[in-house]
């Protein structure tokens, strides 16, 4: 149980400190990710198709973590999902981007602690305990 109370301790943490908004932005990203077709390797790979997989590489991999603007998280996630999850945090679409631009590479940094993409199931596993501590 112990390596599954770190991984839950260690998703835990990436809200701490965080505005409620981006905390907010984290959770429904986590939810979107464990329940979408595709998951977080589908996510990894719309990044990848937009030209943006040097950007996507450094918050899986074990490095830095490169930047990303509201505009190009729109133009991987299109504007439909951004809406969605601006409207499950209570906040506008522009917030939305500023947030995920923020938010998403910690994301998936902690859902890749290992430097790797995990399969379906373990990613859900870590989403769950990402929102166990949540609630």
């Amino acid at each position: 149980m112990g390596l599954l109370d770190d991984a839950a301790k260690a998703a835990g943490n990436l809200t701490s400190g965080m505005s409620d908004d981006h905390a907010n932005m984290a959770n429904n990203l986590i939810k979107m990710l464990t329940t979408q077709s595709g998951g977080l390797g589908g996510l990894v790979q719309a990044f990848q198709s937009k030209g943006l997989g040097d950007v996507v590489s450094s918050w899986v991999g074990t490095g830095q973590n490169l930047p990303i603007s509201g505009e190009q998280i729109q133009s991987v996630l299109g504007s439909d999902t951004v809406q969605q999850l601006a409207a499950k945090a209570g906040v506008s679409p522009g917030a939305a981007q500023s947030a995920l631009a923020t938010v998403l590479p910690m994301v998936v940094d902690r859902l890749t602690p290992n430097g790797s993409v995990p399969e379906a199931g373990g990613l859900l596993s870590q989403g769950l305990n990402f929102l166990k501590g949540k609630f």
